[in-house]
């Protein structure tokens, strides 16, 4: 019996909530979606009353989990991350790059396809394309400017959805333009890109900038870099460029309440992705890790909260997308239809998945979660298959 049907719960679906819901999937998609009704054929019923009836959640910047790191390179290092973050709710998931050696990367992209998992649906190229100043955590010795012969080959995979690259960098705009034409979700990251920089970007192909607040610029980095008179920031850009996208680390360790709500208020749900950007330290106890891979990486120590590199600087978040997404519930005005869309359709309408998956709708791929009233995950479903989650 390939049919299972989820009867009572509260579904949340993108603009409210469908109460006394009955969801029904078969053959691994959403075949039909009722309220105070009984399946008419036979299926496997679950009694979600009392719960949430979510989408699965969509993460395009993580790095790792469960004390794994995508940068480790090797398939076991791949599956221990992408169980981990099963654990937290997500069901598809693009593992971050971070800066590193060609081998590594490469490895790492060939680990990913060699996994064979459901759950990954590409490549997000995010290191080693940075601004010398705005490396944070990731391996400054990796850091370089792109150059066609080595990016190229990365495209060629076939596996890169995503792809950053510091608006500044020379060779910058021939990466955005190839990215586009992989069809990747081109974003900008690890800069201080002035505003007439993010407008080339953008002609380029650029629509996105990642953790919005976090390793970018802002009109006081801009002035140690031009002086006056003083220049507009990523953060004005997309702020005013209403084609433009972001994302937020939802951890409460890495933005204010008011931050969060200031992004939710100015950006809006359908703009505003909540991601992740979890290392390796997701579920593990309090310690010293490797950001990136587990032999050249840099060190950083989680104290259980957030990641802290050895300088006291912010490293990445320790946190699953369960927790991101309560905190945004408990911090900010935010609604909870608005809460998971941000972190399930927007980021999968971002890398063009939106028609297949991030919303519980009939068509759509059964990549479904049930949440208590604490949104804490009680079960999930990949393709309608449960997950094991122990």
């Amino acid at each position: 019996m390939s049919a299972v049907a989820f009867v009572g719960g509260t579904t949340i679906l993108p603009d409210r909530l469908l109460r006394q819901a009955t969801v029904i999937c078969d053959r691994g998609k959403i075949v039909s979606l009722e309220t105070d009704c009984q399946p008419l054929y036979p299926c496997q019923v679950i009694d979600a009353r009392g719960m949430y009836i979510a989408p699965g959640f969509v993460d395009i910047h993580v790095h790792g989990g469960g004390g794994a790191d995508f940068m480790d390179g090797t398939v076991a290092a791949v599956k221990a991350a992408c169980s981990a973050h099963l654990k937290h709710g997500t069901t598809t998931l693009f593992p971050t790059t971070t800066t590193g050696s060609k081998s590594e990367i490469l490895a790492m992209i060939q680990a990913c396809r060699e996994a064979k998992l459901a759950q990954i649906a590409g490549i997000h190229l995010y290191g080693p394309y940075f601004a010398a100043n705005k490396v944070g955590c990731h391996a400054a010795s990796g850091r370089r400017d792109p150059i066609a012969v080595e990016f190229e080959e990365y495209f060629t995979t076939g596996q890169i959805k995503i792809a950053t690259c510091a608006a500044e960098l020379p060779g910058a705009e021939e990466f955005y333009r190839i990215a586009k034409k992989n069809r990747c979700l081109v974003t900008c990251g690890h800069s201080n890109a002035s505003w007439s920089e993010m407008q080339r970007a953008f002609q380029c192909g650029m629509r996105h900038v990642d953790h919005f607040w976090c390793a970018m610029s802002s009109v006081p980095s801009l002035r140690e870099r031009f002086g006056t008179p003083m220049q507009a920031s990523m953060t004005e850009f997309v702020l005013m460029n209403r084609e433009m996208s972001t994302e937020v680390i939802a951890d409460g360790e890495h933005l204010s309440p008011e931050l969060l709500e200031f992004a939710y208020q100015m950006i809006g749900p359908k703009r505003l992705c909540i991601v992740t950007d979890c290392n390796r330290g997701l579920d593990l106890s309090p310690g010293k890790y490797r950001f990136g891979n587990e032999k050249s990486g840099t060190w950083f120590e989680s104290d259980g909260k957030v990641g802290r590199a050895m300088t006291g600087s912010l490293a990445s978040s320790i946190m699953g997308m369960d927790h991101m997404v309560r905190h945004f519930r408990n911090t900010t005005s935010a609604t909870l239809p608005d809460i998971i869309r941000m972190a399930s359709l927007t980021p999968a309408e971002r890398v063009g998945l939106g028609k297949k998956l991030g919303s519980i709708e009939v068509g759509k791929q059964a990549d479904i979660l049930l949440l208590d009233k604490q949104l804490r995950v009680k079960a999930v479903y990949k393709k309608g298959v449960q997950q094991s989650i122990e």
